[in-house]
């Protein structure tokens, strides 16, 4: 499911039952999340565990405290979070004071709580974790090519050979690699997730007991598993020792498990390269899924914005936002190195920020770190460069929009349309 992080945490510290629920229920209504306490120590405890972007709601005094102490206690233990005082009957002259040398950011009239409290604790509150994680469950899509995966996944469910689920970073493998579990014989028996390049597969050789500590793990992993399912993610990262070590495993003790791996299409090459063992590959993948990039499948673009649009509303209890004309336009030309889980925190992100129901192309913000494009790639399949080529061009309408939805530069692009003789408007030369 989603990991919902998206309310800030404002600790509320108040003598008053009454008034913390007062509070409390206000805060709730706005998306927050409070936490209500009353004493000094219980105030310390929780402004320890607050993340991020939280706010302090305090009392001038509360039980065994004041706000003043718990600003200047603050101050000694590192912490930064604003502390907005609720004030009685103060004069400008004391609320002056309160702010400047006691250190509040803002005051709050305790008769007035029911209409400063909301705008007030806003002005201080920051977005701590604004995204949403990538489901377990397969996100709906429109592609023929994703319907294609769909019964593929069906297939390699009913069967129990070992799969290797091929895809750029965050295209969703192992989402599918769930599914086939969840869809098989073996769901009601265990699935270990690995990552192949993880500390979970590190380890040193006990002289003492002639074995390696990896192999001890990797063993452990099978035996928790047993009768269900290995998914082992990044398997081109295994190193040479632990391909050896699960080639081992797998030859020789004959395990009770199916294996589902996750890898970038670089294990090919690696195959060939011999950097990844050829007979430990053609084991785990006794049958292949290859997931597109999103750039490959733009028709699936919209729908998978909305389903995200749709799970961020329903966590802030908004409207779902929209995306106009622009926004689609500027999405489908973006090439999306980061594949499903970029087009996620590009269209969350805009989401957050935007003041309106609907997201435009200048709500946007498309990452600039990406790695330069290199002026002598070729695209990935040769034999498919031109038509893709061509189709890029037609659906951006200008080979400088080609370039980025291929996610090469324009001088690159230049240098293919001469390879592959494609004129100026798309169309292929004699």
């Amino acid at each position: 499911m989603f990991n919902y992080n998206l309310m800030n945490k404002v600790l509320i510290v108040d003598a008053s039952e009454s008034d913390r629920r007062l509070m409390s229920g206000l805060l709730v209504k706005s998306g927050y999340e409070p936490i209500a306490v009353e004493t000094m120590e219980a105030a310390k405890d929780e402004v320890a565990k607050l993340p991020p972007g939280a706010v302090i709601v305090a009392a001038m005094k509360f039980v065994r405290g004041t706000a003043q102490e718990l600003i200047n206690w603050q101050k000694t233990e590192g912490y930064g979070f604003p502390v907005v005082a609720i004030v009685d009957n103060l004069n400008p002259l004391d609320i002056a004071d309160v702010m400047k040398d006691g250190g509040a950011v803002n005051i709050i009239q305790r008769p007035a709580m029911d209409k400063q409290l909301v705008e007030t604790v806003g002005r201080y509150a920051r977005p701590g974790r604004t995204m949403l994680l990538l489901p377990d469950e397969l996100i709906p899509r429109q592609s023929e090519a994703f319907a294609v995966i769909e019964r593929a996944i069906r297939n390699i469910a009913a069967t129990d050979v070992n799969a290797v689920i091929f895809g750029e970073c965050g295209s969703g493998k192992e989402q599918i690699a769930k599914e086939i579990y969840r869809l098989s014989s073996r769901s009601q028996k265990p699935c270990t997730v690995i990552e192949a390049g993880g500390a979970a597969l590190v380890g040193n050789h006990d002289p003492a007991n002639l074995r390696s500590e990896v192999l001890n793990r990797m063993e452990g992993y099978f035996k928790k598993a047993d009768g269900g399912t290995i998914i082992i993610k990044n398997v081109q990262l295994l190193t040479f020792e632990k391909q050896s070590v699960l080639l081992h495993i797998l030859e020789n003790e004959h395990p009770n498990v199916r294996v589902i791996c996750t890898a970038d299409p670089e294990l090919r090459r690696m195959v060939s390269e011999k950097t990844f063992r050829p007979n430990l590959f053609y084991i785990l993948r006794q049958i292949d899924i290859t997931v597109p990039p999103l750039r490959e499948v733009t028709e699936d673009i919209v729908p998978l914005s909305d389903y995200f649009l749709t799970h961020f509303a329903h966590s802030k209890g908004q409207h779902r936002k929209k995306l106009d004309a622009s926004a689609v336009k500027a999405l489908k030309l973006h090439p999306w190195p980061g594949n499903v889980r970029e087009l996620k925190d590009t269209v969350l992100y805009a989401a957050f920020h935007s003041k309106t129901d609907v997201i435009s192309a200048a709500d946007l913000n498309f990452s600039q770190s990406e790695p330069d494009a290199d002026d002598s790639l070729v695209l990935r399949k040769p034999q498919k460069d031109k038509e893709k080529i061509i189709e890029a061009y037609r659906r951006s309408g200008s080979w400088t929009g080609a370039a980025k939805l291929l996610g090469i530069s324009e001088r690159a692009l230049i240098e293919q349309r001469k390879k592959h003789c494609i004129g100026k408007k798309g169309e292929p030369e004699v």
